[in-house]
């Protein structure tokens, strides 16, 4: 039986960021849909994590970024159209228990935040789709 990772995200009118909390991860695997539906499977341990989300409206696969760290898998997704989300997953559903805002990146829609602080991060990875 899976588990699931605890995730963080945050947005900014033209992209959404999207950490997955998953300390010395194996096997990272994500995957992301032009419909907006954003996979994720890894191990830990002796345990697997999978998580699947769909987000609150289509991307842009192709611009999508990945970095897998020691403590994190951080993804940059970009947003097929630039507007500001209400919530990370489709209106008709609710942000699972395991889904949390991330303060540390989040911006308000009047806010002129600027992008996050990628120094030190690898993307060479692809995102699957």
């Amino acid at each position: 039986m899976s588990r699931h990772p605890e995730v963080k995200w945050a947005q900014r009118i033209d992209k959404v960021y999207i950490t997955v909390q998953l300390p010395d991860a194996k096997d990272a695997k994500v995957n992301l849909e032009p419909n907006g539906v954003f996979t994720f499977s890894g191990s830990a341990g002796t345990n697997l994590y999978e998580l699947k989300l769909d987000l609150n409206d289509k991307v842009n696969v192709e611009a999508s970024k990945i970095s897998v760290g020691v403590r994190s898998i951080f993804c940059i997704v970009e947003k097929a159209e630039a507007k500001w989300w209400k919530k990370l997953v489709r209106d008709d559903q609710r942000a699972p228990h395991f889904v949390k805002v991330d303060w540390d990146k989040w911006v308000d829609e009047d806010d002129d935040g600027g992008d996050v602080n990628l120094d030190g991060m690898d993307f060479s990875l692809d995102i699957k789709q």
